[in-house]
């Protein structure tokens, strides 16, 4: 079976590996004339997406590439006194398994982890999209017409695929009040193993780099009571709302602003989540951001994605290619982790960005109660709610045996629920 993937970020990539080792033949087709490799923004793999990196024999490459970040130096906005929080302490009671990665570092592991068996087509785009009984024909913006048996839209949260298939953006995106920046800049401070960082009402600055980088990364987060007046794409407007919302900041905010006329690398975007009722239609399927982003910076995207892709492979296989059940089934598998993400990141996003003085000072009570207590406790204390802080944690994969794959024709499959088996070898 031929499937078309939009998207080679970070679900793109490993649903591509999953299904080519389940037998199937896969292209993906990704706007960026490259793969990027400016090393991105930090984000965060938890336990289920540690153990799918794992599987694929990847674990080694992605710690190597790991940030080592495992301190938060900050002030509050209006105070010269300097707080810490233990990030490393935090992040341990919140997962057993946990690292923090550059996003085009962990794109380009799993790019290159299928690069030799994976058909990618870069500097192109899908252009229209046209169904039958039989398949899918594909119209692209540069590349002759193909045709395919399954589209997968993994492009991210202004997915193309899913505006062909299912209609604008604005009818699924719901805004959830903040917003997030991060720009490239020379690391002046000389970080390697801590960020820094102020924090005011309604917005923080702050600064970091990895272990192996030689540059950094600042990064703003900021709250509005309503949304910013922006396209997507308009750069030149984004800097200038940046300029604005930070315009009086004090510490270091004043030189991160004055990188923004020579920044290699810009990220601005609202912290939206994506609410539909299904992410199928026909033979068309979306995962990852494309289809339920709960919320960049908030809702533990990166490793959700990398749970779908690998859960929709899954179903994929154990259907024998047959989309009508296989699509079904996949939403069922992701539902309720799509769900508990959402919800989680309203609640994040607020206790993130403090909205009064008193939500300053609730930060650095939780800094003091983190660095404080023992580890054994805060862990203790995390697990009485798995719907919470350890949601990811709690979400278990089915562990899926296949018989071997001659040609195209996908083998029976079985599985199992129970959690991943490391020692299980790859399909």
């Amino acid at each position: 079976m031929r499937v078309l993937i939009s998207g080679a970020s970070i679900a793109g990539p490993v649903l591509a590996y999953w299904l080519e080792s389940y037998g199937f033949t896969v292209t993906v087709v990704e706007r960026s004339p490259t793969l990027r490799k400016t090393g991105g923004h930090a984000v965060d793999l938890f336990k289920p997406a540690m153990d799918i990196a794992e599987r694929m024999g990847l674990i080694d490459a992605v710690l190597a590439k790991r940030t080592g970040t495992e301190r938060l130096g900050f002030r509050l906005e209006g105070s010269d006194r300097r707080h810490e929080l233990n990030v490393g302490r935090l992040l341990s009671a919140v997962s057993d398994r946990h690292v923090e990665i550059m996003r085009d570092d962990l794109s380009e592991i799993f790019y290159d982890a299928t690069r030799e068996r994976v058909e990618y087509a870069f500097g192109d785009s899908i252009a229209a999209l046209s169904e039958d009984d039989g398949g899918v024909d594909v119209s692209f913006e540069h590349a002759p017409e193909r045709r395919f048996d399954l589209v997968i839209g993994a492009d991210g949260l202004h997915s193309n695929v899913r505006r062909l298939v299912f209609g604008p953006e604005s009818e699924f995106a719901t805004w959830i009040g903040g917003y997030l920046a991060v720009i490239s800049l020379p690391n002046y401070l000389g970080l390697r193993d801590r960020t820094e960082g102020i924090t005011g009402v309604n917005r923080i600055a702050a600064v970091y780099s990895a272990a192996h980088l030689d540059d950094a990364r600042a990064v703003f987060l900021l709250r509005t009571t309503q949304p910013l007046d922006y396209h997507y794409r308009d750069v030149a407007r984004q800097k200038q709302l940046l300029r604005e919302a930070f315009a009086g900041m004090g510490w270091e905010v004043p030189r991160l602003l004055s990188e923004l006329d020579r920044t290699p690398a810009f990220y601005f975007d609202s912290i939206t989540q994506l609410r539909m009722d299904t992410w199928s239609r026909g033979r068309v399927s979306l995962v990852g951001d494309a289809g339920y982003c709960p919320g960049p910076a908030v809702g533990g995207s990166t490793s959700l994605a990398v749970v779908g892709a690998y859960m929709l492979a899954g179903e994929l296989a154990a259907a024998g290619g047959d989309h009508t059940r296989a699509f079904p089934a996949y939403e069922r598998e992701i539902g309720e982790y799509v769900r508990r993400s959402r919800a989680f990141a309203m609640g994040a996003v607020k206790q993130l960005i403090p909205s009064s003085r008193r939500g300053l000072w609730a930060i650095v009570a939780v800094s003091r109660f983190v660095n404080h207590t023992p580890l054994w406790l805060s862990r203790a204390l995390s697990k009485l709610s798995n719907s919470g802080v350890r949601l990811h944690d709690s979400v278990r994969l089915k562990a899926e045996e296949r018989s071997k794959v001659v040609g195209h024709e996908i083998g029976d499959a079985v599985g199992v629920d129970r959690a991943i088996h490391l020692d299980h070898p790859n399909p």
